[in-house]
């Protein structure tokens, strides 16, 4: 088995391709920067041929200074009846001035004569001539071999006749490509097995879409097959159901596989890159992402938490420091005593499991627990009480007054509401007011402006998610509702919670928790 693995990060085009995803050129930047300073070797930055951002970033990511990672420019093969050296897309993967270019070309019979309209012999003209172009041009050349197993198992000779051609012209890497991602396992690894038997001359890689959910493991079983390289995107989003997560790929061959994919002193970086690169991504890092989710290593059920304490092994397949993650207990009335009394230690740890201070805690929680609070999702908020029960916690700001102002635009577009907040840091007031798309946003935006002159850094952080649940639904419009949020500054992620029958009453309880959190790690941090 191989006991290297070349991973290619295609997040800035693949990803890209994903709904809701748009990166700036200083995105794709910082990216670029992100997956150098994990280890990836490969980073695929985009089609220079396709639109002016991308040729930019290959302009600008001269100022990175690369430590590991070679960037790739990738394109098409030239188009049909034209001469390779003639072809526009072809000659911007020379001007992108990357060593390596990756181009794709059809291996699917269907797609030549029905998408493509030309013959299966200039077809694999195109591709041969193309990667040969390149070739002659000092360039390394990867080829992906795109709808591969499509294209097998409709037309078998056709498929592997178009690798061939890619390696005659002189490819380094075919790589062969479950672009619908309809594929299963089993089926990927014999045919890369195959095909690795077929050009034992060149690399082979896989190139897996999740469409029916199996991406991850459908590049696994090619790499059983003797696959050595393997593309993806870090997070695995991408076009319709998005790619094989590279964050899982890399874990899984190198813990449990002893394949190395990044250098080992970097393994537990993975979750920390997976919080920043969804930061820059403007999305959410979904809580159950093996290995580097929030929910990865969190216990709820009683005897699973009391397993873990016992010998972690018992519920968890690897340790969380391994990969840069953390343990995490959840809050709940499932949640046995010996786990609350565990989250409570790692806060201070020299209590005593018999001692009023720990009394005094449980009976606090159980009590915020009948008034309709929740910390099962919401750590931050649980920390903080834990800090006032034990009198380890100063406020950093003390609300005086605030007023919303809620309105209808009469063109329907614009800022719906006014906030105005008044606190007090220090003995200093502070005022400060500010529009917003709702109520909630709009104080949100004022707390942070009255707050900014005494805590700058708090411009790192921003909310990411808002949950209302209304508690006792029979109460109609007067009952308690228990607001979540989740906010992030780029490194870390925690979610608070607040509880009343006022909507802006519980969202406000959250809001305070999450900046008083947010402050708390930081100043925790200096010290």
């Amino acid at each position: 088995m191989n006991k290297s693995l070349e991973i290619f990060d295609s997040t800035l085009r693949d990803g890209s391709q994903g709904e809701g995803i748009s990166f700036s050129v200083e995105d794709k930047l910082a990216v670029v920067r992100l997956l150098d300073e994990l280890g990836i070797p490969y980073i695929e930055a985009g089609n220079p041929g396709s639109n002016p951002k991308d040729m930019e970033l290959f302009r600008e990511v001269e100022r990175c200074k690369l430590k590991h990672a070679t960037l790739v420019a990738f394109g098409s093969t030239r188009r049909k009846g034209i001469r390779a050296e003639e072809d526009k897309s072809l000659n911007s993967l020379l001007e992108a001035g990357t060593s390596v270019c990756c181009i794709f070309g059809k291996s699917w019979d269907l797609h030549v004569t029905e998408i493509l309209g030309t013959t299966l012999e200039e077809n694999l003209n195109m591709i041969r001539e193309s990667v040969a172009y390149l070739k002659s041009k000092g360039k390394r050349v990867f080829f992906d071999a795109e709808h591969f197993f499509d294209g097998y198992r409709h037309n078998p000779q056709f498929a592997m006749d178009a690798l061939a051609a890619a390696v005659e012209g002189g490819a380094e890497t075919v790589v062969l490509c479950d672009t619908n991602g309809g594929c299963f396992p089993e089926e990927i690894k014999e045919v890369t097995r195959l095909v690795v038997e077929r050009f034992p001359e060149v690399k082979v890689g896989i190139h897996c879409h999740n469409d029916s959910g199996v991406a991850v493991a459908g590049s696994m079983a090619a790499v059983e097959a003797g696959a050595v390289q393997v593309q993806g995107t870090y997070l695995g989003f991408g076009e319709r159901c998005g790619n094989a997560n590279l964050s899982t790929v890399i874990a899984n061959a190198q813990i449990k596989m002893g394949i190395q994919c990044i250098p080992e002193e970097n393994l537990s970086g993975i979750t920390q890159a997976a919080r920043e690169l969804a930061e820059v991504a403007n999305m959410q890092l979904p809580n159950t992402t093996p290995y580097v989710g929030a929910s990865a290593f969190a216990h709820k059920a009683g005897m699973h938490a009391d397993g873990v304490l016992k010998n972690s092994c018992s519920f968890e397949h690897v340790s969380p420091d391994v990969v840069g993650n953390e343990r995490r207990f959840l809050m709940s009335e499932q949640t046995g005593r010996t786990a609350v009394l565990r989250r409570i230690h790692k806060l201070c740890p020299g209590l005593d499991r018999d001692s009023l201070e720990i009394r005094c805690i449980i009976d606090r929680l159980k009590q915020m627990e009948m008034e309709g609070y929740q910390f099962e999702g919401a750590d931050a908020s649980f920390d903080l009480v834990v800090r006032k029960e034990l009198h380890r916690y100063s406020p950093s700001f003390e609300l005086v007054s605030y007023k919303i102002l809620d309105e209808q635009p009469v063109d329907d577009t614009g800022n719906s509401a006014t906030a105005t907040i008044k606190i007090r840091v220090n003995g200093q007031l502070s005022i400060s007011a500010a529009e917003g798309d709702g109520p909630v946003h709009a104080l949100d935006q004022a707390l942070r402006e009255a707050l900014a002159q005494f805590y700058p850094r708090l411009e790192k952080s921003r909310l990411i998610d808002y949950k209302v649940r209304v508690m006792d639904s029979g109460d109609a419009t007067a009952a308690v509702v228990r607001v979540l949020i989740t906010s992030t500054d780029g490194k870390r992620v925690w979610t608070t919670v607040g509880v009343s029958a006022d909507v802006i009453r519980a969202s406000w309880l959250a809001l305070v928790d999450s900046f008083e959190y947010k402050l708390i790690c930081d100043r925790e941090a200096k010290d």
